[in-house]
């Protein structure tokens, strides 16, 4: 509970907590007293012409399991968290109790993938439990973007075909998986010009892979690619060093029509690859590269490319 935005709500419920527990003892302190005497001992509640509701203190035994569960909250109050913001005297928490696990399983599972990281990435590709431990890990932690065959979605990058933004290369796939990649398009509409040289570009940058395009518009949006030149290089064929997409081929990873090129060009694209060297061990990561690498069955290219 120490995750409170405001300093009202961890005193507000210690408060109440506490209130609640001594109200419960005042009810119990209450009711185990010995009612005042009546003539027929009953409390004179009458149901159904002849249930009469007897005039009996709280058996002893009921009392007692009342006691034991007061005494028992009030424990579990001292030991975990449950006054508010404390923490409790063992500090306990959920977070705390799932890294230990985490930490106890990667511990368990060391052997093995030292076993796996004296490897190359490459040679890891045909190794069937390497694979298959790889799988496992791609579908746990990939597999909600990149689908579970890998081929990725709109927006998400297809891992089974020969395009690759950042390069395929061993190092280039552990860097992407631990660090994570954060890739961003900006919005050159305004420095473009108007909606008629949006169109224009759009349709140049369309005709590069052989798309269909209005040849007259191409032409006029030839001399605006200088614009997206620098990222995307004078040919239009993109630049790994930056995660700047070839446009030269026909893969399109925000949708390759028209009306998407040209919103591309006036909005940009802010496109994030969540890191996971925090959440992954080093022969975790090791593994699930060679077998991304491996779903696009292609041999790795030199770093240097």
């Amino acid at each position: 509970m120490a995750d409170f935005t405001s300093g009202f709500w961890s005193p507000f419920i210690t408060i109440a907590t506490i209130v609640s527990i001594l109200a419960c003892l005042l009810l119990l302190v209450l009711n185990s007293r010995k009612p005042v005497p009546t003539p027929d001992n009953t409390t004179g509640h009458v149901w159904d012409g002849d249930l009469r509701e007897a005039n009996n203190p709280l058996p002893r035994w009921w009392s007692g399991l009342f006691v034991i569960t007061i005494v028992f909250a009030l424990i579990y109050l001292w030991l975990y968290p449950g006054l508010g913001a404390s923490a409790g005297s063992l500090k306990w928490s959920q977070s705390g109790q799932y890294a230990a696990e985490a930490k106890a399983l990667a511990e368990e599972m060391a052997p093995l993938y030292a076993k796996f990281q004296g490897k190359p990435v490459p040679e890891l590709i045909g190794d069937p439990q390497a694979r298959a431990i790889g799988e496992r890990l791609f579908l746990n932690n990939c597999a909600q973007c990149h689908g579970s065959d890998g081929r990725g979605a709109k927006g998400f990058p297809n891992l089974t075909d020969a395009d690759w933004l950042y390069g395929n290369a061993p190092e280039q796939i552990v860097q992407t998986i631990a660090k994570g990649r954060n890739g961003v398009m900006p919005a050159l509409g305004a420095a473009v010009g108007g909606a008629a040289e949006v169109e224009q570009l759009a349709q140049y940058v369309l005709s590069l892979s052989g798309s269909a395009t209005d040849p007259v518009k191409a032409e006029l949006g030839k001399g605006r690619f200088a614009t997206c030149a620098a990222c995307h290089g004078p040919e239009g064929k993109g630049n790994q060093m930056l995660g700047a997409p070839n446009l030269a081929d026909k893969v399109w990873l925000h949708g390759g029509g028209l009306q998407s090129v040209v919103s591309m060009i006036n909005n940009g694209k802010d496109n994030m690859m969540p890191a996971w060297g925090d959440k992954l061990t080093e022969g975790q990561i090791h593994v699930l590269a060679s077998y991304v690498l491996g779903l696009s069955q292609r041999a790795p290219a030199s770093a240097s490319k």
